[in-house]
């Protein structure tokens, strides 16, 4: 076993892979975290386009007149002339705003 540690050629080759899976700049930890990097950017992608579908639709939704006005409605409490408008809050809701202040 000791003969093969006085070769010149396995010494070198060995310093040298150790030196490029753990030392090098393009070393395999490194490769392995940008590879996690990439990965995580590609459910970013993926979710903004998800994102960007949704609200295209919503878009188009508020392009029609009743869209628009759905969104008003809802949104803004909007109303028609002489029309009424009554929010009905929840028990369990008014607890929560409370201790959110």
């Amino acid at each position: 076993m000791l003969k093969y540690f006085k070769n010149i050629f396995l010494i070198i080759f060995i310093a040298f892979a150790v030196w490029m899976l753990f030392f090098d700049s393009n070393s395999l930890i490194i490769h392995n975290e940008l590879n996690n990097e990439i990965e995580a950017l590609e459910n970013e992608k993926e979710y903004y386009k998800k994102e960007i579908v949704k609200d295209n639709k919503a878009l188009k939704e508020l392009q029609k007149e009743e869209g628009l006005e759905k969104f008003a409605r809802e949104e803004y409490y909007m109303k028609r002339e002489n029309e009424d408008i009554y929010i009905i809050e929840y028990q369990d809701s008014i607890k929560a705003e409370e201790k959110d202040e």
